[in-house]
C-alpha cells in the first residue's frame, strides 16, 4: 500500500469532455473517504481556465510543468478528436508531465493526444470503439484493441469511451490500495467493480463497406437479404458456380474473414437489433437465422461475454421493472 499522498494531475483544455474529467475525479475523491490520499489538480497547457464541451467553465490550478512530478497524469478526451489533428502545444502539454509521471493514462479520445505526443508508439492501447480504427491510422506502431474497456501497457493506460474512465480509475485505485477499497468505492458510486464484456456490446453493427468484387458483393447481398437461408460454404459457392476454395479466398482477401464467420456476424447483428426491439431471445435466434438458441448464445458469449438475455436487460430500456 502506498505511503503518503498520491498526486494526480488531470490535463484539460478548451473543448474537453466534462465527464472524462468528472468521472475519474469522483472515483478518486470517493476513495479518499475510505482511507486513500489522492491529491488532484487540474492543469491546462497555458494555465488559463478552459471551457468544456458543455460550455461549463473549468477553473484550473496551473499550467503543465515537469516539476513537481506527479504520480499519475490523466489526459481527458474531446469529441474534436479525431476530427482534427491534435495541436502541437496540446501534445507537448501531455508529453512534458508524462516524461516524469509515475504513470500516464488517457480517457476516451485522450488517446489521440497521447498518440500525438508519441506516448503510444509501440504500445497496446484502446479508445472509443467508434474511432478505434482512426487511432490505429494515426499511430501505425500502436496495437489498438477496439473491444477493450481499458488497456495497460507498462505504465501507460488508455480507456474506452467516456464512462470507461470510471472503470479505469477504479482499476488504478485497486492497483494502489487493493480490491477491498476499490470495491467500497464502486459500491458507493453504484457502478460495477468490473463490467462484463467489452466495447462490442455498445458498438454499431459489424458490417463494413461493401466488397469490391461483384461476385462477392452478390454473396454478401444474398446473406444480408435473407440471413435465415442456407448459407453453408457449399451452398454459397454453388450460387456463384465457383469452388469452395475460391470463395473462401475471396472472403479472406477482401473482407479478412471466412464465409461462415461473415454469415455469423450478419446473424449476430440482426439478433441484437431484434432483442433491442423487444423480441425474446428464442424469437431473435429463429428470426436471425441461428440454427438454435444455444448457437446464438455461444456467439454472444464469445463476442460480448454476456448472454442474449443479459444484453437485452442492459440495452432494451432504462426503466426498471416493478
Amino acid at each position: 500500500m502506498p505511503v503518503g499522498p498520491h498526486h494526480i494531475a488531470i490535463l484539460v483544455y478548451d473543448g474537453v469532455t466534462l465527464l472524462d474529467v468528472a468521472g475519474p475525479a469522483e472515483v478518486f475523491k470517493e476513495a479518499n473517504r475510505f482511507g486513500a490520499d489522492y491529491r488532484m489538480v487540474l492543469l491546462s497547457p497555458t494555465g488559463a481556465d478552459v471551457t468544456s464541451n458543455l460550455g461549463v467553465r473549468i477553473a484550473v490550478d496551473g499550467a503543465v510543468s515537469p516539476e513537481p512530478a506527479v504520480d499519475t497524469l490523466l489526459v481527458a478526451g474531446s469529441d474534436r478528436y479525431p476530427r482534427v489533428q491534435v495541436a502541437a502545444d496540446l501534445a507537448d502539454a501531455a508529453r512534458i508531465p508524462a516524461a516524469v509521471a509515475g504513470r500516464t493514462a488517457s480517457i476516451c479520445t485522450g488517446a489521440f493526444i497521447l498518440a500525438a505526443a508519441g506516448l503510444l508508439d509501440g504500445r497496446r492501447a484502446t479508445t472509443h470503439w467508434r474511432v478505434a480504427h482512426q487511432l490505429a491510422a494515426r499511430c501505425p506502431t500502436c496495437r489498438v484493441e477496439p473491444d477493450a474497456i481499458y488497456v495497460r501497457d507498462g505504465t501507460t493506460y488508455t480507456s474506452a469511451g467516456v464512462t470507461a474512465g470510471i472503470d479505469l480509475a477504479l482499476a488504478l485505485v485497486e492497483e494502489d490500495h487493493g480490491p477491498d477499497l476499490a470495491r467500497d468505492v464502486a459500491r458507493a458510486l453504484v457502478v460495477y467493480m468490473q463490467r462484463a464484456g467489452g466495447q462490442s456490446q455498445f458498438s454499431a453493427p459489424l458490417q463494413g463497406p461493401p466488397p469490391r468484387s461483384p461476385a462477392l458483393r452478390t454473396i454478401t447481398d444474398l446473406v444480408t437479404a435473407n440471413p435465415r437461408g442456407d448459407h453453408s460454404l457449399g451452398e454459397l459457392a454453388k450460387h456463384l458456380n465457383v469452388s469452395t476454395r475460391h470463395l473462401s479466398r475471396l472472403f479472406r482477401d477482401e473482407l479478412s474473414t471466412t464465409p461462415a464467420r461473415y454469415v455469423e456476424n450478419i446473424r449476430f447483428d440482426l439478433a441484437r437489433a431484434l432483442l433491442d426491439q423487444g423480441h425474446t431471445a428464442t424469437q431473435a435466434a429463429t428470426l436471425a437465422g441461428f440454427p438454435t438458441y444455444e448457437s446464438m448464445r455461444r456467439v454472444f458469449a464469445r463476442k460480448l461475454s454476456i448472454s442474449p438475455a443479459a444484453y437485452q436487460r442492459r440495452f432494451r430500456t432504462t426503466r426498471r421493472a416493478g
